[in-house]
């Protein structure tokens, strides 16, 4: 899905004004790629217009987030990042790099430590950098960059948000995914669940942990794009009836390029766990854009 970026804005201001939102809950976007690749970006605006960003996608993804966000205001009040992968937070680096007109009040994370990442994840030199770089463009443009705890608790606007899971260092298997943030948004009228990329150790020790009985909700992101994620136990704890999938269309498949079921991923494997709970409907990123009242 690669257009000008102008064309980019205009789609996304008139997916904006479509209908206004409503006033008695937030508004969830899950928004769609803008190159081949797996990443994950979703917007939330509440009751009374405030906007968070949940992560943001590749870099591919700026011009796109960055109209997206145009149309909402320009003004973020909290960005949160599950986990510092490029296919999560490249696109945030970009636009502390370059932050035009857009304002951020404040970045939530529960980031793995740079001299850990070294020390246990010798592959993940592009994490680190990321890492860093955010630290540096916060810094840089005076954006307070919190660092959430396990069982931390805030509010926006009539949201509440509860960290059930955060960095896992004992955790070394898939390193940096299972040090996913887990966490879950809600307000009167609905429920969200994040997972970010959390591994299945990781979800393990979220289900055995103080806060199983706290991950049932009406919506629940997909780890991991889908595949090689959360484990069966921990999505049938959740109990959803909606399911985020950001997942393009050849992840979906485990497409390869020799057709359905010719790759290595585990997307089928998972839809057919899901299958067996009671979902009303599935949002997926190869689908474009998605909205939710």
């Amino acid at each position: 899905m690669l257009t000008s970026i102008a064309a980019i804005m205009l789609t996304a201001s008139a997916a904006l004004t479509q209908t206004p939102a409503p006033r008695d809950t937030f508004t969830l976007w899950q928004l769609p790629q803008q190159s081949p690749t797996q990443m994950m970006s979703y917007v939330i605006q509440t009751v009374n217009e405030q906007v968070i960003v949940i992560d943001g996608g590749n870099e591919a993804e700026t011009g796109y987030l960055r109209g997206f966000l145009g149309a909402l205001g320009d003004h973020v009040t909290l960005w949160i990042i599950s986990h510092p992968h490029s296919d999560h937070v490249a696109a945030l680096n970009a636009i502390l790099d370059d932050p035009g007109t857009l304002r951020v009040d404040e970045i939530a994370a529960a980031l793995p430590e740079v001299e850990w990442l070294k020390e246990h994840c010798p592959g993940e030199t592009a994490t680190v950098t990321h890492v860093e770089r955010l630290r540096a463009g916060a810094e840089r443009c005076g954006i307070p960059l919190r660092e959430l705890a396990l069982g931390e608790t805030f509010e926006i606007d009539g949201i509440h948000a509860k960290v059930l899971g955060v960095c896992n260092p004992e955790i070394r298997a898939n390193g940096v995914n299972n040090s996913s943030m887990v966490w879950r948004m809600w307000d009167d009228k609905k429920s969200v669940l994040f997972t970010g990329d959390v591994g299945a150790e990781a979800s393990e020790k979220v289900l055995n942990g103080p806060y199983r009985d706290e991950l049932k909700a009406d919506y629940l992101q997909m780890a991991h794009h889908g595949q090689a994620g959360a484990t069966e136990a921990f999505y049938v704890a959740a109990e959803p009836r909606f399911c985020l999938w950001p997942t393009p269309d050849w992840l979906w498949d485990n497409d390869n390029g020799g057709g359905k079921g010719s790759g290595p991923w585990q997307t089928l494997d998972v839809r057919a766990w899901i299958d067996k709970l009671d979902v009303e409907r599935h949002y997926i990123l190869k689908d474009g854009l998605h909205r939710i009242d």
